[in-house]
């Protein structure tokens, strides 16, 4: 359900992008259906409303402000350049999360996992010299991702609490909203008055128009959901091997529906950026596994 509900969030949001180019309201519209969806879920009771604390809001609005930015910047890069090639980017937040674990939080990162990091950088850089449909913004804005995701996963640690991860997930999604809100009033909120919301009607008319917003919105929380639920549930090992799978899915479905030309380099570079991840994904979780182990010990 995971990758079910993920590739087709993909493949809807770019179709949407085809026709409305608005990242920043879009992402806001992505965010306040998830957060409404919420309280329903909430005041239904399915599931219960956890309590919260100032204390744990000042450790969750850092991971909602790194959640917030890392979520517009992807789809600001989802809107300039192919699902393919920002997917192919995004391959490379391992690196990020190693970088940050050594040199933020200081932990010893074994010469294994920085070697096998390598071929996805080589990787990212030959897709990135050869996608057809590369610019700037697109790149510029799947690295910032990166480093947002990165820091999102640190500030994650010092928020683990005992509160399940539905809740957290949606309280993270209500700051997030009010992080976004401002910016998508500033850079697009002329244009969509002026122009934006008329051109899209006119192209699609108002019914697919709505019910296009509210289906990606409903996709692209249930997916974060899904995601956050079971891999609260699997070993490291299986979330390592599931997240990379994810990435081949995605990648694979958007060049199926939407016949995006890619050449040889590039398909090769994206085929060893992907192994490249595996393997790093593959030994960091046998290292989580062996201290695990360590410790019952």
């Amino acid at each position: 359900m995971w990758y079910f509900l993920n590739v087709i969030f993909n493949i809807l949001n770019k179709k949407i992008y085809n026709y409305f180019p608005y990242p920043y309201f879009v992402s806001v519209i992505h965010l306040f259906v998830g957060v409404v969806y919420c309280l329903v879920s909430w005041t239904v009771g399915l599931p219960k409303r956890a309590p919260i604390d100032s204390n744990l809001l000042k450790l969750l609005i850092p991971v909602a402000v790194c959640h917030a930015l890392g979520h517009v910047t992807s789809n600001v890069s989802f809107a300039a350049v192919a699902v393919s090639f920002t997917h192919t980017i995004k391959a490379l937040e391992p690196f990020f999360n190693a970088a940050a674990s050594q040199f933020v939080l200081g932990q010893s990162i074994p010469i294994t996992l920085w070697l096998s990091l390598l071929p996805v950088v080589l990787g990212v850089s030959m897709a990135s010299l050869t996608e057809l449909s590369f610019n700037w913004t697109g790149f510029i804005s799947a690295m910032i991702s990166n480093i947002s995701f990165t820091y999102r996963s640190l500030y994650s640690k010092k928020a683990m609490t005992d509160m399940d991860s539905t809740n957290i997930y949606a309280y993270i999604s209500i700051i997030a909203l009010f992080v976004c809100i401002p910016p998508a009033i500033l850079v697009e909120g002329p244009q969509l008055i002026k122009h934006g919301f008329n051109d899209a009607i006119a192209k699609v008319g108002l019914t697919k128009f709505i019910s296009d917003l509210f289906w990606v919105g409903m996709f692209y929380h249930l997916y974060n959901q899904l995601a956050t639920n079971t891999l609260e549930r699997v070993a490291p090992l299986t979330h390592a091997v599931g997240n990379v799978l994810k990435r081949v899915f995605v990648i694979g479905f958007s060049i199926l529906i939407f016949g995006n030309k890619i050449s040889t380099q590039t398909g090769i570079g994206t085929g060893i950026a992907i192994a490249g991840v595996a393997t790093y994904s593959y030994i960091k979780a046998k290292m989580e596994e062996e201290k695990r182990r360590g410790k019952a010990a």
